[in-house]
């Protein structure tokens, strides 16, 4: 019995052990990357203009309901410290398999899409500001679709070499975003400092179907 268990500790001790690529700071980063990718580039320009000055007051909901969404998963990960995330808490929740699997559908879904919406982007303005730059560049939707498709098999090869790549190049995106996003944010501040800024914008509330209103 004695050498049996000598046996087995010795071939598990001649497994490989996994190395721990992804830490706290870098899945921050990471979420980072994923909402400014998909949020705040893909959709504040289509924002504004359905609603107008009042562009922030969409961001301001949807960043109440993700702190909700936060706060619920702190409490059910303390609960249960598992792998699974929502799919987890469904199944304690319900205990039917079916219910489960609706709900790791549908996370899989959001990722998906996230993951489409931010190449779109990616391809749609790639596209044009080459053509601006250098001309001739075609910016059709087929096109569009074709580097779309291009840059999420780029990133499907990286994630398949491993997770160490995967998390690197996501910092360099990520770090890319962050610079960009605080150049466009740096500029919209010296605007506003040098030629003035009408503080009732920021309640005006308009788009080409309704006209314009301010909030009360």
């Amino acid at each position: 019995m004695s050498t049996a268990s000598t046996v087995d500790s010795q071939q598990s001790g001649d497994e490989p052990e996994l190395k721990r690529v992804l830490g706290p700071k870098l899945l921050l980063l990471f979420i980072v990357g994923d909402i400014l990718g998909a949020g705040v580039y893909a959709v504040t320009g289509d924002i504004a203009s359905e609603v107008g000055g009042v562009a922030w007051l969409p961001f301001l909901v949807a960043f109440t309901v993700a702190t909700l969404t936060a706060f619920s998963y702190l409490e059910l990960v303390t609960k249960y410290p598992q792998a699974a995330g929502a799919a987890l808490y469904a199944h304690k929740a319900f205990g039917l398999h079916f219910v489960t699997f609706l709900v790791a559908f549908a996370v899989v879904s959001s990722g998906i899409t996230s993951a489409s919406t931010s190449s779109n982007l990616l391809a749609a303005n790639l596209l044009a500001g080459l053509d601006e730059t250098v001309g001739g560049v075609p910016t059709s939707p087929t096109a569009i679709l074709f580097v779309a498709l291009g840059f999420m098999l780029f990133l499907a090869a990286i994630n398949l070499r491993g997770v160490g790549e995967s998390v690197k190049f996501n910092v360099v995106l990520t770090l890319v975003e962050i610079v960009a996003l605080a150049i466009v944010i740096g500029i919209g501040f010296y605007v506003m400092l040098t030629q003035g800024v009408d503080v009732g914008q920021v309640v005006a509330f308009e788009n080409a179907a309704t006209g314009g209103c301010s909030l009360p």
